[in-house]
């Protein structure tokens, strides 16, 4: 059997991956161990940035009524994400199961083939291909594919097998998540740091409580291990004095402050994303959200690459573009952490940040660092202030009628946006038309791009924006290859 791609792992990334490949039309199979998915949610809604890249698919109404909120925190002390435009915390109270459920849908949809208790024990490359073997109900089964990509958590097989270097920090404590019924909890929404620990405690509706327990000494545990409830509603005992053992828990859950991160996102034909790329303590409901984003810069590339379009060294800008952001990833989930599950040794940092985030520049600061709103990737020469940054959601109206920059991007292709009605740009980006979109609008909002023409990535960030039509080829060429002529 062969296909395009072969994804592992059906989680969040995995099938935000698949989607964004079989929307390109590459043929893809997801291998996931588990029978079925868990049900469980770790992830209880996504940031700001990721809500923005399941618009531009044109997704996110699947997701139902979302509810935003303008208010996050770092390390627990709490600030008005507003202050950058156009921003917020993000999407609140969607469980993960919800997300993997529209994710799966959208990616099926569209193609992909989902294969439950596949497990992946060895792979070779050679050449062209990558052949996997997978331990299945069936018996063993190999498949073949131009690239194998692991999405399989932070005990990945991909990133075992491949031997791809890991390094980081080890786990120094070990934390209980659970989803309780049966007992009347109160709300700690930003956590209660006590003598013993942290707890925080959230309501899920219908009589569930998220509640999240932080025990000063509580060893790191094996995740692997089974987490009984009785064990959570000790701790919680030990440092509330309150007790829950008579409630019950839909699912209980451990984790740790690990810190680490993939030396290379790529190695030949072998690609990682997600957990399996770098892990982290969770704190401001980050990780599920970087691993999309990973998966959105990635899924254009590699179906680029199969499809025999892309440039030179096209595929090897994820690891150039992400490595990075998964780095400050670990930076501010670790500072967090000291921050928020520290004792009293940490109280000095706590006043300290607390005043830093008087000052509105600081808030900006934070803000656009736990979002992934201050990303900005090296996309070549120019200074224009959209250079490398996402495109920000904007209304325009078109000769079709009225539409949005994120409805540009619906197809997963890129797009010139020309707001000056340029014939000379539209003409350079003509021979690119198989894979750029040209679209010719106005603004309709007070607030505007501060461009008259861009270059906008499939995965919506800005390649060139000015009126240089020389480095607008330059663009074209470093993103989408050689012209359509050349490619003939």
């Amino acid at each position: 059997m062969s296909t395009d791609v072969i994804i592992v792992g059906a989680g969040p990334t995995g099938l935000t991956l698949a989607g964004e490949l079989s929307l390109a039309g590459c043929r893809v199979v997801i291998a996931d161990q588990l029978p079925a998915p868990t049900g469980q949610s770790r992830g209880l809604g996504f940031t700001a940035r990721t809500l923005e890249t399941f618009d531009q698919r044109g997704i996110l109404p699947r997701f139902g009524a979302l509810e935003t909120s303008p208010v996050g925190h770092f390390g627990g002390v709490q600030f008005d994400y507003t202050v950058l435009a156009d921003c917020h915390f993000g999407a609140r109270g969607i469980p993960q199961s919800q997300t993997e459920a529209v994710l799966e849908e959208w990616a099926t949809g569209l193609g992909a083939q989902v294969r439950r208790s596949w497990e992946l024990v060895t792979f070779a490359e050679s050449g062209s291909e990558v052949r996997a073997g997978f331990r299945t109900p069936d018996g063993e089964q190999e498949l073949a594919a131009s690239y194998l990509v692991g999405c399989d958590g932070g005990h990945s097989a991909v990133r075992r097998l491949a031997g791809i270097d890991f390094p980081g920090t080890a786990a120094t404590r070990g934390m209980y998540l659970a989803d309780v019924t049966g007992c009347e909890i109160e709300s700690r929404f930003l956590g209660d740091r006590l003598p013993n620990g942290m707890v925080m405690a959230a309501p899920l509706g219908e009589g569930v409580t998220r509640i999240i327990v932080c025990e000063h000494g509580t060893p790191a545990t094996d995740r692997a291990r089974d987490t009984s409830f009785a064990e959570v509603a000790d701790a919680w005992q030990r440092i509330t004095g309150e007790s829950i053992h008579h409630g019950s828990a839909s699912w209980v859950s451990s984790f740790t402050d690990a810190t680490r991160q993939a030396t290379e996102y790529r190695r030949g034909r072998i690609l990682l994303a997600g957990d399996a790329a770098h892990i982290h303590l969770p704190a401001g409901g980050q990780g599920l959200s970087t691993g999309v984003l990973d998966a959105a810069n990635l899924g254009w590339k590699l179906a680029a690459t199969v499809a025999g379009w892309a440039p030179a060294n096209l595929l090897d800008t994820y690891h150039d573009e992400r490595h990075p952001a998964g780095a400050r990833l670990l930076m501010n989930t670790r500072a967090q952490g000291m921050i928020f599950l520290g004792g009293e040794e940490a109280d000095p940092l706590r006043e300290l940040l607390t005043e830093l985030l008087e000052d509105d520049d600081n808030k900006r600061y934070l803000a656009g660092l736990v979002s992934g709103l201050d990303i900005r990737y090296d996309v070549g020469p120019g200074d224009h202030p959209l250079l490398g940054r996402r495109i920000p959601p904007r209304r325009l109206r078109t000769a079709d009628g009225e539409t949005d920059t994120a409805r540009l991007l619906h197809s997963g292709r890129g797009v010139l946006l020309d707001l000056a009605d340029d014939v000379g740009a539209r003409a350079i980006a003509a021979p690119w038309a198989d894979r750029v979109t040209v679209a010719t609008a106005r603004e309709v909002t007070t607030a505007t791009l501060g461009a008259d023409t861009a270059l906008i990535r499939p995965d919506g960030y800005v390649a060139w924006a000015g009126h240089d039509p020389k480095q607008l080829e330059i663009a074209l060429q470093r993103w989408f290859g050689p012209p359509q002529e050349v490619r003939a």
